[in-house]
């Protein structure tokens, strides 16, 4: 059976995330549906670059499927922007190697956090409105104690499966470009919820309400409620997947 990775990229607001779950719509179920339909009703299966939580979108996403027939990957993108909603969007598709892996493979991942502060109406639904005077020089100075090989415990939702919470974290810089506020981190992997705690703790900077000097003692706290409470999730976007192995996934800036 062939390997197809495709990219695509979707917006979050009516999903409880990437991940099939019960009860619940979710990306993965939609794309599976269309995918299962256009091989007459065979069940097909797609493994995704990263979960994503509810509420959450992302501007470039990478899965893998295995299909039983042959496709002109042109086609096969076609068909899939015809059969499913138009909050999900597909760009292009490449018959792969067997051994390359959507989630496994992925070296970097990258989040972008948008944040305005002048009322807006047509950023409601993809930034989240922060009214009060924020410090970024702090904030930045704060982000600077993010980087490296560390235990991100403290910003881990509570009870997940994974099996540590140590992570990579390759650079995390807030941007304040003009009308445009957002809050960019790249890292090998990301626990659940951690981009939105983390947002939230360096948001608490922002307001003075904690020094940039106090974030490596809550990191080293590997303790939930030392840190903030996270921002909402229509703020947030997996912005960038990097593949060692596939340089003509990256996005071109």
């Amino acid at each position: 059976m062939p390997r197809y990775f495709i990219s695509l990229a979707y917006n979050g607001s009516a999903y409880h995330g990437w991940q099939i779950q019960p009860n619940a719509s979710s990306v993965q179920e939609e794309i599976e549906t269309a995918l299962s339909k256009l091989h007459g009703n065979q069940k097909i299966d797609v493994v995704g670059c990263g979960r994503t939580d509810a509420g959450v979108h992302a501007q470039q996403y990478f899965l893998h499927t295995d299909l039983p027939i042959n496709w002109d990957p042109q086609q096969l993108i076609f068909k899939l922007n015809r059969m499913t909603p138009p909050d999900l969007a597909f760009f292009q598709a490449w018959e792969m190697q067997h051994d390359l892996h959507a989630r496994f493979d992925a070296t970097q991942r990258t989040y972008r956090y948008f944040i305005h502060q002048q009322k807006n109406p047509f950023k409601e639904h993809f930034s989240w409105y922060v009214q009060s005077q924020l410090d970024f020089e702090a904030m930045n100075e704060a982000a600077k104690y993010l980087v490296g090989v560390q235990d991100f415990g403290s910003f881990s939702k509570l009870h997940t499966d994974v099996k540590t919470n140590i992570c990579e974290v390759f650079s995390a810089k807030w941007h304040n470009e003009g009308n445009e506020v957002f809050f960019e981190i790249s890292a090998n992997r990301f626990l659940r919820n951690m981009v939105r705690a983390i947002v939230g703790t360096l948001l608490e900077v922002g307001l003075g309400k904690v020094s940039p000097t106090e974030i490596p003692a809550i990191i080293a706290a590997k303790d939930r409620s030392e840190a903030a409470v996270s921002v909402p999730a229509h703020g947030l976007f997996l912005w960038e997947i990097t593949y060692a192995q596939a340089p003509e996934f990256h996005s071109k800036k």
